[in-house]
């Protein structure tokens, strides 16, 4: 064995070293698959374009006259074939038929000749001459062509007598109808009486009670009368039905508003407590009013009496800057300044709480006026004036925010790491914000005056910016008592503290008489500015009363009032909004879709009560007449008449007969033309001829690949030494041969299937069966080369062509002559090509372990010649392949 496989080694790796020999191997494997996919493909699926294969079809039938009518059969075949797409029917004259026959144009001719349709309907009259279609064929020009135009001759052969014998017999059965008319006519009538009146006594009870039913509608048609008016009643209303579904559309258009409305609603509710809290508080100031307007009046007092201390103060200023320059005694003068006026520093936190609490209120305001301008009904949106007037009041609180950040910053100066720093930076962002409304009221106040809405979102924005506004303020007040006081105290104090000791600090003090100069110039203006604000709202106390007294009056009228129905109405809303909406949309669906055809159908009832129902009434009146006088005389009558008929059924004699003459002719007709029909059962069934016919070629093209093997490649291996033993020679380059089989086998199978698209049911036993084959084949064809040289290879070609002929591969082979009927079981091709068939078509493991089996065979009867006969036969056949080589010619 190792010898064997040094052997086999030793051929692939000579292979490999050189690229002439790889590309030679390529080409092997191949050629064998070009030759099997190019016939395949050839021949893939023939029958499917005989429309190609042309005839040439003529008709010179004059036509006949059958019962006064006109008939021409062969026009009507003209008409049939040219629906026929079987095969390529040309239709030309008689000479241009018989010249393209002989030319090789048309492979066939169809001549309908005059007297075709005379003959065919000669039976008539008792003529029995046959009709003939003049049938020619040019057996020349293609072997398969005339068996295809003959089938097709066929066919329409047999479409004729079809037809001619369904119309003769279709004849033949309406002459026995009208033989026996006077039964076939008398019977059924009779039939159809008795059937009647049977199910007409069956039905009797039916019959009664619709009468009955009949009487009870006679009763109530007053009752229905009287209803049918409502509908002419609601067909005058048409006119207010349509206003109404226009304001039901008008409503669902403003559906959103409405919604937006509600949810305002719904929103109350939640803010009820908060309500009442306000409208507690706005009760208590107006109980309590005279004590705001007194504290209002003391404030302005005391903020008088603050500005004459301090402009004191700014007079007594000069003074002391004339005695800086007199040394000790401006010290001195200092000191006694400072305590003298030292009410003056005293109103400095009281005046800028005050300040603050007038900014409060003036962002509380702009608050209020906030809410207004998002009220939905423009009759209550604020005026330009009053927003003008709000805006003012913003810019006076802005100056005295910034008087107040100015006189903090001074005091904060003297204290000792400066802790007012982040009061002065949020006094600072409160005053931007400030600024930030004062520019959005008058944008709203020049959106109010040109008569436009102002933007919802602007006005948003104005609302939280005024509550960020008080909540800040109000936040810096919580702390101001706490926190701001005792600092602003620290700073006073520090400053009197650096006036106190006179010799050493005298420069300092001389530089912080401006300092003192400028807080006392911040006092007075902080507190003028507070004076005003105080007088304007002095001024407006009486309208404010007044207005508050209103508000509390009305609040006290109304306020419970106005709570009960927020409860009653908000949850309403919250569970019956969406159902209404709903509701809504659906009605303004029917309005739009439905409304218009339900006028119109109503209108047409109106006109059927109008005209129709009086018409039914009086047939109502009738029917219900006869029901009353005539029914019962009906059914005694019909009681009679099928007793009698059941007297007469039971001596019945003609049913038999009447049975026969009842066929359907037509159906009896088609019978007699095709009394047989044929069911096709397909076993193992192969779409397409070509994937029939890749067993066969796929083995021929291995058989090839085997001869081409044998052909290129040296039957021996080198033995310069002598040391291989003959059967290692053999065996060693067998494996070679049928490693290359075995890739023609694999290339060969999976071209069919994936290139191709042949057809396999079975695919990998498909391509196994195949490389068994391929061993099969390449071991046959080795041996013969190996055992008897260059002769062997003529003996492989001509075992191919006794193959071809003897293995069924194209037409079964009972069909062959004997002398290949009795090769067939010898031949590999056929084993091959059955196992093939197998793999194709589907796996009948019988059959298929036969073919393997005989398959094998043939490779122990190769293996059996070659390791028998081959060193007995060397000598003769070396010497003749000396001779051969002496020709010159012979290789």
């Amino acid at each position: 064995m190792r010898s064997i496989w040094q052997i086999y080694k030793t051929d692939w790796l000579n292979i490999f070293k050189v690229p002439t020999g790889i590309f030679l191997i390529i080409a092997i494997i191949l050629l064998p698959c070009l030759y099997d996919w190019v016939n395949i493909k050839s021949v893939w699926d023939p029958y499917a374009n005989t429309q190609g294969v042309k005839v040439a079809v003529t008709s010179e039938d004059q036509g006949t006259i059958v019962a006064d009518k006109q008939i021409n059969i062969g026009d009507e075949l003209i008409k049939s074939l040219q629906n026929n797409e079987k095969l390529g029917w040309t239709f030309v004259t008689k000479e241009q038929a018989e010249r393209g026959i002989d030319r090789g144009d048309y492979y066939a001719s169809i001549l309908i000749p005059p007297d075709f349709s005379s003959k065919i309907t000669g039976i008539i009259n008792g003529n029995l001459d046959r009709p003939e279609v003049i049938y020619t064929v040019n057996e020349k020009v293609n072997a398969v062509a005339p068996k295809i135009t003959s089938s097709g001759v066929s066919a329409i052969t047999k479409q004729i007598n079809e037809n001619f014998t369904e119309a003769v017999s279709t004849a033949l059965l309406t002459k026995l109808t009208e033989i026996g008319i006077q039964i076939e006519e008398q019977l059924p009538t009779i039939r159809k009486v008795e059937s009647g009146i049977f199910t007409l006594e069956s039905k009797l009870p039916e019959i009664r009670a619709a009468g009955q039913k009949v009487l009870e509608l006679e009763k109530k048609l007053p009752e229905i009368h009287d209803k049918a008016q409502i509908i002419l009643e609601v067909e005058k209303r048409i006119p207010e039905i349509n206003q109404a579904a226009g304001h039901v559309l008008h409503i669902q258009q403003n559906w959103p508003r409405i919604s937006e409305a509600a949810s305002v609603i719904i929103s109350l509710e939640d803010k009820l407590p908060v309500i009442r809290q306000a409208v507690a508080r706005i009760q208590e100031l107006d109980q309590n009013f005279d004590k705001v307007a007194n504290a209002v009046t003391q404030a302005t007092e005391k903020a008088k009496q603050a500005i004459e201390i301090v402009s004191a103060a700014q007079n007594a200023l000069p003074k002391i800057a004339d005695l800086a320059e007199k040394g000790k005694a401006v010290s001195d003068q200092i000191n006694d300044f400072l305590t003298t006026h030292d009410g003056a520093f005293e109103t400095i936190a009281p005046l800028l709480k005050q300040n603050l609490v007038l900014a409060q209120q003036a962002a509380d305001s702009v608050t209020s006026l906030t809410e207004k301008l998002l009220q939905i009904n423009p009759a209550q949106l604020p005026t330009a004036e009053e927003v003008r007037a709000a805006s003012d009041r913003l810019s006076h609180v802005e100056q005295l925010l910034e008087r107040t950040s100015s006189l903090l910053g001074r005091i904060n100066n003297y204290i000792p790491g400066q802790p007012l720093n982040h009061q002065l930076e949020r006094l600072q962002v409160i005053q931007q914000k400030v600024i930030r409304q004062i520019e959005i009221l008058g944008t709203i106040a020049d959106a109010l005056e040109s008569g436009k809405t102002p933007a919802k979102d602007l006005v948003e924005r104005l609302g939280q910016l005024s509550k960020e506004t008080s909540a800040a303020l109000g936040d810096i007040l919580s702390r101001y008592d706490s926190e701001i006081v005792p600092r602003i105290q620290e700073g006073i104090e520090k400053m009197k503290q650096l006036t106190g000791d006179a010799s050493a600090n005298l420069q300092k003090l001389t530089e912080r008489l401006p300092d003192i100069e400028a807080i006392l110039a911040d006092t007075k203006s902080g507190l003028e500015l507070g004076v005003a604000e105080l007088q304007r709202i002095q001024g407006d106390m009486p309208q404010i009363r007044t207005r508050i007294h209103e508000l509390a009056q009305a609040l006290q009228t109304n306020a419970a009032a106005f709570e009960k129905a927020i409860t009653v109405a908000a949850p309403f809303l919250r569970e019956n909004l969406p159902t209404i909406g709903k509701k809504l949309d659906e009605a303004a669906a029917f309005i739009k879709n439905d409304l218009p055809q339900a006028e119109k159908e109503l209108t047409k009832l109106a006109d059927f009560v109008r005209y129709k129902l009086p018409e039914v009434e009086t047939g109502v009146h009738t029917v219900a007449a006869l029901v009353r006088d005539d029914l019962p005389k009906l059914e005694k009558a019909i009681g009679q008449a099928a007793d009698k008929l059941r007297e007469v059924e039971a001596n019945n004699h003609f049913a038999d007969l009447a049975k026969l003459l009842r066929g359907d002719i037509k159906k009896e007709s088609e019978f007699l033309a095709s009394p047989v029909q044929i069911k096709e059962n397909r076993k193992y069934p192969i779409p397409n001829y070509g994937s029939a016919m890749s067993p066969f070629y796929g083995v021929l093209s291995l058989w090839v690949g085997a001869t081409l093997l044998i052909s290129l490649l040296k039957p021996d291996a080198e033995n310069p030494d002598g040391r291989y033993k003959p059967y290692q020679l053999y065996l060693g380059r067998l494996g070679t041969f049928v490693t290359i089989g075995l890739l023609q086998a694999l290339c060969v199978t999976l071209g069919d299937i994936y290139i191709l698209g042949a057809y396999v049911a079975d695919q990998v036993p498909f391509v196994l069966f195949a490389m068994l084959v391929s061993i099969v084949f390449v071991t046959i064809t080795y041996t013969l080369l190996s055992v008897f040289g260059n002769v062997g290879k003529g003996i492989a070609i001509i075992f191919m062509v006794f193959q071809f002929s003897s293995s069924g591969g194209t037409f079964p082979i009972s069909m062959t002559a004997p002398f290949f009927q009795a090769l067939n079981p010898f031949m590999p091709f056929t084993y091959a090509i059955s196992l093939l068939r197998e793999g194709v078509g589907g796996i009948f493991w019988e059959t298929a372990l036969r073919d393997i089996l005989c398959l094998v065979g043939f490779i122990g009867l190769s293996l059996f010649v070659a390791l028998v006969l081959k060193r007995p036969l060397s000598g003769l056949i070396k010497k003749s392949t000396e001779n051969a080589k002496k020709t010159k010619i012979i290789a």
